[in-house]
């Protein structure tokens, strides 16, 4: 970021959401936090906003009236000035293809709606203290450097010195080093369960699809593994016990591991694995096994006993994988499809999910464009009565007509309207 953190307050936060409520409810809980916060309801006021004094991390929305959260989040990107300041998405969409693309355009965090507040103070904390503990390892960079060259320019002058200055330049160094080595495993861990987190597992999972390309036969599985009815222990124990959960899930589930493999936690009560160079589909499948049967073991929480269940997607990562966010896609895909199919179960992706899931982007995208383009019909049906054979009213049936696909009965649209809220207005147009 090209600012540094404030003094006064724990952090400069801008909130994008188009809707008062959420923005003055959210905006005086963070501020009762100590957080600094200045709040906007547009697309255009947020890029505004962050033009004129750049904020230390940014909660938007995704649909807004002027420019989508998207359109908000590239634009950020794209500028030099403004690209290092993360973004947590903060959106009632739950499909998985939006929290894909909220990640493909350069978001650090989605959280959906309806939210618990804690939840979402302990997700900007964690990316307040990456961007610190960045920040601090720049500064440590560019006083080590300073203390270098004004260290060689002494040992030039005073050469009878060189051997007492290379030792205290040594310590310096190992000094140095210690902590920069302390600092980037706080950058790269979990803080509650010390697992990796999803940055240090993105870079490992980059350097396995490099190992694809130079060696043909190599392949790895990735696991994707959420929690079932997580939150029913949150809202029933409270945070203090669904985080001892966590940490212990975590153990468990480092016991069916290989010393090659990587555990890590995605945030909340999601998992990742990475199993290195197996033979087939069959040992990802035999590890989701493993894992399901101890997961119907209970764990103790203080003198109760706590039962939870795992969703999970698998994915073989192979050379026809060229970028980590496609296989976190696929992987993500199978495991909301395992959900779907009852939970409990694991699901390995095949190719017609991803179709299935662009199949309904699409759908969803130019069924919030036929609002504007005007492409819905009412077709009126008269409603006879049988006793006297006369009209008693009309039943009104909506269509769509697609500019390129024609006719779509409702059947195909109403479901997906439903879901992304659409249904409100479509409804408002009938009336």
């Amino acid at each position: 970021m090209n600012h540094s953190f404030h003094t006064s307050f724990k952090a400069d936060i801008l909130i994008v959401d188009d809707t008062l409520e959420n923005l003055r409810l959210l905006s005086n809980a963070l501020i009762q936090m100590g957080y600094k916060v200045r709040g906007v309801m547009t697309g255009q006021m947020a890029i505004m906003a962050v033009q004129t004094l750049p904020p230390d991390l940014i909660l938007l929305d995704i649909k807004m009236p002027d420019m989508d959260g998207y359109t908000v989040c590239k634009c950020l990107k794209a500028n030099e000035q403004t690209r290092e300041i993360p973004v947590i998405f903060l959106s009632a969409l739950n499909e998985v293809i939006d929290k894909v693309k909220a990640f493909e355009v350069g978001g650090v965090d989605y959280i959906t709606k309806p939210f618990q507040f804690e939840e979402v103070v302990a997700r900007i904390e964690n990316q307040i203290a990456l961007q610190s503990a960045k920040a601090e390892i720049r500064q440590l960079n560019e006083r080590l450097e300073q203390r270098v060259q004004a260290r060689t320019m002494e040992l030039e002058i005073a050469n009878l010195q060189l051997k007492g200055l290379n030792k205290e330049l040594e310590k310096e160094i190992l000094e140095h080093q210690k902590t920069q080595t302390r600092l980037l495993h706080i950058a790269s861990h979990d803080p509650l369960t010390n697992l990796p987190n999803r940055v240090l597992f993105m870079n490992r999972l980059i350097q396995s699809l490099q190992q694809t390309q130079q060696e043909p036969n190599y392949q790895f599985g990735v696991l994707f593994l959420d929690c079932d009815r997580f939150k029913m222990v949150n809202d029933s124990l409270g945070h203090f016990a669904g985080d001892q959960l966590l940490i212990a899930i975590a153990r468990r589930l480092k016991t069916h591991l290989a010393s090659t493999d990587m555990l890590a936690r995605f945030g909340g009560d999601e998992f990742t694995i990475l199993l290195e160079n197996i033979q087939d589909i069959e040992d990802a499948n035999y590890l989701a096994q493993k894992i399901q049967t101890s997961m119907t073991w209970p764990f103790k929480f203080e003198e109760q006993e706590l039962f939870i269940n795992a969703s999970i997607g698998i994915v073989i990562g192979n050379k026809t994988y060229q970028e980590p966010e496609d296989i976190l896609r696929d992987v993500d895909i199978a495991m909301y499809q395992a959900k779907a199919k009852g939970k409990n179960r694991y699901q390995v992706f095949d190719t017609e999910m991803h179709r299935h899931a662009q199949q309904r982007l699409e759908l969803e995208t130019d069924l919030r464009l036929a609002l504007h383009r005007e492409e819905f019909i009412l077709y009126y049906q008269p409603i006879i009565s049988l006793a006297t054979g006369r009209i008693n009213g009309f039943e009104a049936l909506l269509r769509w007509h697609h500019g390129k696909k024609g006719l779509i009965s409702p059947g195909d649209f109403i479901p997906a309207a439903e879901e992304t809220g659409l249904i409100v207005p479509i409804g408002l147009w009938v009336l």
